[in-house]
């Protein structure tokens, strides 16, 4: 049985994200209270993979995620789901929106219904948790007085598992919201490419120089692959010091991908390799003119032959 990891408690997007991975294997699931927690558990060998955020349509890169993925032991990642995002606002049985003077959920999910409170509850006070579940899991145990929130913005599902009334159903600001979450595992064979595949890289530049992003960037359009996410985060070593967080299309067994990790590693301070996977929304990858696998191993057998003293012609 697989041990999976993910960032708890029940009833959060992650794992419903996890569950939809899953689907009928037997698997063991195990909740941790954050992101870091989730990913350290399976650098120590305590899971096998972990489910955990790193993107959404509305707020963008999961700063947690990117960062720890970043640091530390290396990680790779092996798979991504994508998952609709729909809140409530949850309360015990009885409650009323005019009983309701503060609201508690995860930073993402207010950032995604803070119109809806704008215009609903302008008055109300935001109170941070952990996750989009352990809001209505402190309001299911009591604890939402002590936490100083009457109301909780969740998944349906974990309002309706821990038993508390909707008081307003569909609040998020942007229709058709996604959330996208990486399944992570200690490095080992990875998955074979399929053609919708994506590689995750994070790079690091020599010297902060005019023209020095540009330069990394031209390693993929050079060989005409798509960039399909790029986020700047602080590396932390001092002010203004920046490292890049990258998706981009294909597979690292591909041609194309593999000169272009060549080219990265060249030219820059140094490039963590994140893995390459298939897409969860199996897009396959647009391939510019001359930027096919024959083509770059036929320019590469042109100069082996070259190399050999043959010409230069064909």
């Amino acid at each position: 049985m697989t041990r999976y990891g993910f960032l708890g408690p029940a009833g959060t997007f992650t794992d419903m994200a996890l569950l939809d991975w899953v689907g009928d294997a037997p698997a063991e699931r195990v909740p941790y209270a954050t992101v870091d927690a989730t990913l350290a558990a399976v650098r120590a060998g305590d899971i096998d993979a972990g489910m955990v955020p790193i993107e959404n349509s509305v707020e963008g890169g999961v700063s947690a995620t990117l960062d720890a993925l970043a640091t530390g032991e290396p990680l790779v990642v092996v798979g991504e789901v994508l998952v609709p995002i729909t809140f409530v606002l949850a309360a015990a049985p009885g409650t009323t929106l005019a009983d309701v003077t503060a609201v508690g959920t995860h930073s993402h999910a207010w950032a995604q219904v803070r119109g809806w409170m704008a215009a609903n509850l302008p008055d109300v006070t935001y109170v941070p948790t952990l996750s989009t579940a352990s809001a209505p899991e402190g309001l299911a145990h009591g604890d939402g007085e002590r936490a100083a929130y009457q109301a909780a913005v969740c998944a349906p599902v974990a309002a309706h598992d821990h038993g508390l009334a909707i008081l307003a159903d569909d609040i998020g600001d942007i229709r058709n919201a996604v959330t996208r979450f990486v399944l992570v595992a200690r490095p080992g064979a990875l998955p074979p490419p399929t053609g919708a595949d994506k590689t995750t890289l994070v790079i690091y530049q020599r010297t902060d120089h005019a023209g020095g992003l540009l330069e990394l960037l031209e390693q993929f359009a050079t060989r005409g692959i798509n960039m399909t996410r790029l986020e700047s985060r602080p590396t932390k070593d001092s002010m203004g010091s920046y490292c890049f967080s990258i998706d981009c299309e294909g597979h690292i067994a591909d041609e194309r991908v593999a000169e272009a990790l060549m080219g990265l590693k060249r030219v820059s301070a140094d490039v963590t390799f994140l893995g390459s996977y298939a897409r969860a929304d199996r897009q396959r990858a647009s391939i510019a003119p001359r930027a096919s696998d024959e083509d770059f191993r036929t320019a590469r057998a042109w100069l082996d032959g070259l190399r050999r003293g043959g010409s230069s012609a064909g």
